[in-house]
């Protein structure tokens, strides 16, 4: 297992999921909650009847504490866990919440841990995308993969993970009678591409894999010679985007209308840092421009006097 000093001024982020057949979630919700104020960590911890899932960010040691305790329950028994580091606290607060589902689809129970597709290893991943019987999905939205994806890869062109059974209905119709084809799907952790091969193998695919870890776990792997990925991956705190080692990115993001701003998006005149991007300019009320104005204002403000501003997005 991968350790950090405790002396070192940069902070532990660890994203976590395990899909599986939860019990007594009022009890897990409260005790965890507890721990994580105790050790001062912060973020967000999803539980429900399919499992749990959650980004926390603290102290390394911290964090070993609170996973340690979500390992200790009897229904883990394979705890998915990805290290990353931040240069300030990614988030306000800590949230922990009992959810219908850890990541919603939308079409009722999915017994993910019995019927997921099998795993590929990050550094066997670009191998076996460049088969050419190997048709590569990517699960997650457009405005992730409008800054970063695998080479040749499939974009559903969602908003929101509900939106991806439809679309998968309608890809096995034209192409669930190729019995030959083979299907790898990804996404930024491993999550949202675990669930989604299970309901692809519902549907009638036979032969279903997904990349181990996601994203996260191939950019720490896996070198940027000759790699199959493009550009950065999306993620959802206030570092906004990781690239290869995983460290952090050059995009930001747009407080109006949360599109991801590249360097390109900041110099063009249509942005307002706080305000506008060339994506909202447009469309933004004159009353929005005066509250997005005087609330960008209260953050410099905030900053100046060595404070942070509450009301960021990942909050």
């Amino acid at each position: 297992m991968k350790t950090y000093r405790t002396t070192d001024p940069q902070f532990t982020v660890a994203s976590l999921y395990h899909f599986t057949t939860m019990r007594d979630l009022d009890l897990k919700k409260s005790s965890l909650k507890s721990i994580c104020e105790e050790q001062n960590i912060l973020g967000t911890i999803l539980l429900a009847p399919e499992g749990v899932n959650g980004t926390v960010t603290g102290e390394y040691n911290c964090l070993q504490i609170v996973i340690d305790t979500i390992k200790s329950w009897p229904e883990i028994n394979d705890l998915a866990v990805k290290y990353s580091r931040a240069k300030h606290e990614n988030f306000n607060r800590i949230k922990v919440r009992i959810k219908d589902e850890i990541v919603t689809m939308g079409v009722g129970p999915i017994d993910v841990s019995q019927k997921s597709g099998e795993y590929i290893e990050p550094k066997e991943w670009d191998e076996f995308i460049s088969r050419e019987d190997v048709i590569v999905i990517d699960t997650r939205n457009h405005y992730e993969t409008s800054i970063g994806k695998f080479a040749n890869s499939v974009d559903p062109g969602t908003d929101n993970f509900r939106q991806f059974p439809a679309w998968a209905d309608e890809f096995y119709r034209i192409n669930g009678d190729t019995s030959n084809t083979k299907i790898a799907m990804y996404c930024t952790g491993g999550i949202r591409c675990e669930k989604a091969t299970a309901y692809m193998k519902g549907l009638g695919f036979a032969e279903v894999y997904h990349l181990k870890g996601g994203i996260l776990k191939y950019l720490e792997e896996v070198t940027d010679r000759g790699t199959l990925w493009e550009g950065e991956c999306f993620v959802f705190d206030d570092r906004v985007s990781l690239k290869h080692g995983l460290s952090e990115g050059t995009y930001s993001l747009c407080y109006s209308c949360q599109e991801p701003l590249s360097q390109e998006d900041k110099a063009s005149q249509m942005y307002e840092e706080g305000v506008s991007c060339p994506s909202c300019h447009d469309n933004i009320s004159e009353d929005r421009l005066i509250r997005s104005r005087e609330r960008q204002k209260q953050i410099l403000l905030s900053k100046e006097r060595g404070e942070k501003h509450i009301g960021r997005r990942y909050d």
